[in-house]
């Protein structure tokens, strides 16, 4: 049988105690026999005998106290039991108004005492080092203080908030067997004189006496706790585990942190990197359906950039709280712990935060373990939610692609038998999903389809993708439609053949229409186009606006650059500006080498042609400035273009072979647009238009008149604007006075007096000195002074001139 030692020491006390009051008996019979003492207490004055009889009667009173004690933790009572009995028979002992038995938590480094009389709290703690109660810890030394509020070592802060008035106190180290401090004794306010030498080795003795049985009962209350917490950790790891909803996830975790820590509130936030945001859908005993911080400010930001746990006791003094969430809802937060959550990777997710404990202390060391404890279970278990989450979106997601895609997808196995069939496809094969789905490529592809079959086994033995362009699938109600079919194969993960998916287009029809189109325009105007059927198609007179597009130097660009970096500059090029010629509305009539022509009006004109061509100009520049920057930060030579624009008239249709059509303008204003994108060489110019154009447009641009021309092959003069930009108030009045001395100096040039026209073109000039078409009209009216034009001269001036 094993020995115990408080049972040891119980009985020793308990001899101890028997023994002294037989002693004090045996004493008393003696005296009063003995004549000596008969004279003695009759010598003594009235008050003395009274005092004799007083002290006589503390005396027994301690000792019965004692002999209660020793009663009390023989019966191995819990602790909070034990501490109550105890406490009373103390301050019965020493005739004082209260007292208090704290023990040592070495989890927070604190004195505690869950029971204390009158109208203190049910639970008092404290640093281990604050007050004459952690002095005497700390020390070991007892401590007789006639005036509390007289010691510097007093903390005045329990008496302001229960409002008690310490007067006196005696305050001794509870000691365990082994002679180390695990406690102290405190007794306050005795009711008649004042703490003696003699109460505090009483105190010392008593305590010492019921050491053992403290400490014992206090190991015993923190097995069971501790016991208690694993069971509840084992039922929330099955809990948390066993939930792969997010949603329903986090509400179990937030419950199950709210009770385990026995807390008002609690909160789980996850981050979102995309917006640097932590966020939660669900916090305990907030209404508010989402809540979200940024993930650098407040407590929670601090905790999941530190990844350190944050444990404060008053929220408000804390410069890092952040107010926001507690304005938004009403509640006042007064303590907070907070624990990163860290994934399996070491990589922080997010942050696990309590508010408030509900005995209106704090939270201590070993909630902070709990809660860290909970987060790594929490981690995982939202790794694993999110995992089938992801896995069930991937499937969703997968289908709606399937169902979505207008091209047909069907997917074998390794044997050919097939395991999915969108919705596409069986429309396309004009096929019920029960005789597709299931069955083996073989019985599904038939007679005149078995080149499917032959597909298939290409992809399976050469485990690269075939594509079979206009081929005929015969349906099962004999119509024949023309279709593009892709069979690739479908790998593993170790890269082992799974299957094979075919991808059917049906190309007939509206599909052939609608495929070709979408190259060279949106997709509203394919969808105008297909609604007007045939007709907008055959071919018709109308007005456009076309625009023409020009490399400048492509040549020499080229050359430098090699085949493959002209394709791939070209291939950026003409990818940026025809996204511009799509947002306005714009067609892709075609490329033609390094240059893109584009019309606006056909096959459905409107009333902004000619406005929305010169927005898709002016914006082609500006996006050609933001690619050169980074053509530049690549080390690639910037790229330079010019532009033409005019309105016209032309003949637009479906143009081709028979094998082969497009949908494209022609005729003389189309000629013109290229002319006018040619002319911007010699006049050093980025954008002319025609005024054909400039006549219809309403917004107001930056425009300046340039000349009146003629091109080759068309004898009536054309007035060319070149386009400066957009006007604007942060246009400046000096651009404006530049066109105002250059309109002048035209219009003194067309009048014949060139001299005067040489003076406005040279004010000009000054105010942009690099400006080339003030050069050129300067250079023509001293041309024309030194052999004037004839009399009918019409200001017109010929391109095939120069």
């Amino acid at each position: 049988m094993t020995h115990d030692p408080t049972v040891s020491v119980l009985a020793d006390t308990r001899t101890a105690a028997d023994s002294a009051q037989h002693l004090l008996l045996d004493w008393f019979e003696r005296c009063a026999r003995h004549t000596a003492l008969e004279r003695a207490i009759s010598s003594l004055s009235e008050d003395e005998r009274l005092g004799l009889h007083h002290r006589i009667d503390d005396l027994a009173t301690r000792l019965d106290a004692l002999i209660e004690a020793t009663r009390c933790i023989s019966r191995h009572l819990p602790l909070d039991e034990l501490l109550h009995g105890l406490i009373g028979l103390i301050s019965d002992a020493f005739n004082a108004d209260r007292s208090t038995l704290f023990l040592y938590d070495a989890d927070n480094d604190e004195l505690f005492s869950r029971v204390a009389q009158g109208d203190l709290v049910s639970e008092i703690r404290f640093a281990s080092k604050e007050g004459i109660a952690g002095s005497v810890f700390s020390s070991g030394v007892s401590a007789i203080v006639p005036q509390a509020y007289a010691d510097p070592r007093f903390s005045p802060r329990i008496d302001a908030e229960t409002g008690y008035r310490t007067a006196s106190l005696l305050c001794v180290p509870v000691r365990a067997r082994d002679g180390q401090v695990i406690g102290v004794t405190e007794v306050l306010n005795k009711r008649v004189g004042e703490f003696t030498a003699a109460d505090q080795a009483l105190l010392e003795a008593f305590t010492t006496h019921t050491a053992i049985a403290l400490e014992n009962a206090h190991l015993v209350e923190r097995a069971r706790v501790s016991q208690r917490e694993e069971s509840r950790l084992v039922e929330i790891t099955q809990a948390i585990s066993s939930e792969l909803d997010l949603d329903k996830l986090l509400r179990k975790i937030m419950q199950i942190a709210t009770d385990l820590l026995d807390a008002e509130r609690s909160t789980l936030f996850l981050h979102d990197p995309r917006r640097g945001e932590l966020w939660s859908r669900v916090a305990e005993g907030i209404e508010q359906p989402d809540i979200r911080l940024p993930d650098r400010r407040g407590i929670a930001g601090h905790v999941f950039r530190t990844r350190t746990v944050v444990n404060i006791r008053d929220a408000y003094a804390d410069a890092r709280f952040n107010q926001d969430v507690d304005q938004q809802t009403g509640y006042r937060t007064q303590t907070v712990l907070c624990v990163p959550v860290i994934d399996k990777m070491g990589s922080a997710v997010g942050v696990m935060q309590v508010l408030n404990k509900n005995n209106g202390g704090h939270f201590s060391r070993r909630d902070e373990r709990r809660l860290e404890l909970l987060a790594a279970q929490s981690a995982i278990a939202l790794d694993n939610a999110r995992l089938f989450r992801d896995v069930l979106q991937e499937r969703n997601y997968c289908e709606n692609v399937l169902r979505s895609l207008t091209n047909g997808v069907i997917t074998l196995d390794d044997r050919h038998r097939i395991e999915t069939v969108n919705d596409a496809a069986l429309r396309t094969l004009k096929r019920d999903v029960r005789d597709v789905l299931g069955r083996s490529a073989e019985q599904v592809f038939t007679s005149d389809n078995r080149w499917i079959l032959g597909a298939v086994r290409r992809v399976n033995e050469s485990r690269l993708p075939d594509t079979t362009l206009d081929a005929t699938y015969q349906r099962d109600d004999g119509e024949s439609i023309s279709v593009n079919v892709i069979s690739s194969p479908i790998y593993e993960a170790n890269q082992s053949v799974l299957g094979s998916m075919l991808v059917i287009e049906d190309i007939t029809a509206e599909k052939r229409i609608r495929g070709a189109m979408s190259r060279y325009m949106n997709k509203e105007l394919v969808d105008q186009l297909l609604a007007a059927g045939d007709a907008a198609l055959g071919g018709c007179a109308q007005q456009a606006t076309i625009l023409f597009a020009d490399i400048r130097n492509f040549t020499n660009i080229s050359e430098r650059l090699g085949p493959q970096g002209t394709v791939a500059m070209l291939n950026q090029f003409f990818t940026t500006m025809v996204d511009v010629i799509f947002k306005h509305g714009g067609i892709l009539d075609k490329y033609i080498g390094d240059a893109i022509m584009a019309v606006f009006g056909t096959p459905f004109p409107a009333a902004d042609d000619a406005e929305r061509a010169v927005r898709v100009a002016i914006e082609m520049l500006e996006v050609l400035a933001r690619l050169n920057r980074e053509r530049v930060a690549a080390g690639h030579e910037p790229i330079e273009i010019r532009i033409g624009i005019n309105s016209d008239e032309v003949v637009a249709g479906n143009i081709g072979s028979v094998r082969r059509m497009d949908y494209t303008v022609v005729g003389d204003g189309v000629n013109l647009a290229s002319r006018l994108e040619s002319a911007n060489k010699f006049f050093g110019t980025r954008i002319l238009a025609s005024g054909s154009t400039v006549r219809q447009l309403s917004g107001r641009y930056l425009l300046r008149e340039l000349d009146l021309i003629r091109v080759r092959g068309r004898e009536l003069p054309v007035a060319l604007f070149e386009v400066m930009g957009r006007w604007s108030q942060a246009e400046t009045n000096a651009a404006q006075e530049f066109i105002g001395h250059f309109e002048r100096g035209l219009r003194l040039y067309r009048a014949s007096q060139f001299q005067d026209a040489i003076g406005a073109f040279a004010v000009a000039q000054a105010l942009r000195p690099d400006d080339r078409p003030c050069r050129i009209f300067i250079e023509r009216s001293r041309r024309y002074m030194a052999a004037p034009p004839s009399s009918d001269w019409d200001g017109v001036w010929s391109l095939r001139e120069n």
